[in-house]
């Protein structure tokens, strides 16, 4: 299913979409690689972070939540739930009167998280379950990050090109600042990468990911 409603906005950017095959084919073979040896090399990590997850909190250990992925098609993102269960209940209370930058709403404290979801979200291990959404082709292992629906509702046409580009477990936003940027900023990296994207920029960006989740500035 498409949330896009704009026809103009679903034609990708050359630069992305119209270049070599094979380097698209590449792209792909690394994700299938670094995805599928991620899941199994840190299967022993995974385990425990789930047990942890359960034990300390109600609910199941992952969450799941419907994202916008390429050409404005959704998906179920996976990650381990780092809020209560009962976060969705509480969700418009926290809303009104909170500052937003523009489509993005998230609070530095938001009472919802967890003790152990703190940590998780602070060193991105919350993350580490959508390397099953890679292994699936819903997401790559670098791109922008995937939005919500009701996120992308509120896009400008320019905002929309973030489609454009299979979405990722990172990206130019998340080791140019995370939270720390504001959303013109943030987007302007995505828009960066969608316009120049090759293999090198997204090596580039995984060796940065590394240094971003050691020092987690902007992770909450």
């Amino acid at each position: 299913m498409s949330v896009l409603t704009r026809p103009d906005v679903t034609t990708a950017h050359p630069t992305f979409r119209s270049g070599d095959s094979a380097t698209s084919g590449v792209k792909r073979a690394i994700d299938l690689l670094g995805s599928g040896l991620g899941l199994i090399l840190l299967l022993p990590l995974l385990v425990v972070v789930a047990l942890l997850v359960a034990v300390t909190s109600r609910g199941g250990a992952l969450y799941r939540q419907t994202r916008v992925g390429l050409d404005g098609q959704t998906f179920s993102m996976v990650k381990f739930r780092t809020m209560r269960s009962d976060s969705e209940d509480h969700l418009a209370r926290l809303k009104e009167g909170a500052e937003r930058d523009g489509p993005l709403f998230k609070l530095v404290d938001d009472p919802r998280i967890t003790p152990v979801g703190r940590i998780l979200r602070r060193f991105s291990i919350d993350e580490l379950p959508q390397l099953w959404n890679v292994l699936r082709g819903d997401m790559s292992l670098v791109g922008p990050r995937p939005a919500l629906p009701c996120e992308v509702d509120e896009y400008c046409p320019r905002a929309l090109r973030r489609l454009e580009a299979t979405p990722g477990m990172t990206g130019a936003w998340q080791v140019g600042g995370r939270s720390t940027l504001g959303w013109q900023a943030g987007l302007d990296l995505d828009l960066h990468y969608v316009q120049h994207w090759s293999l090198r920029y997204d090596a580039v960006l995984l060796v940065k990911t590394v240094r971003a989740v050691i020092t987690p500035i902007g992770a909450y």
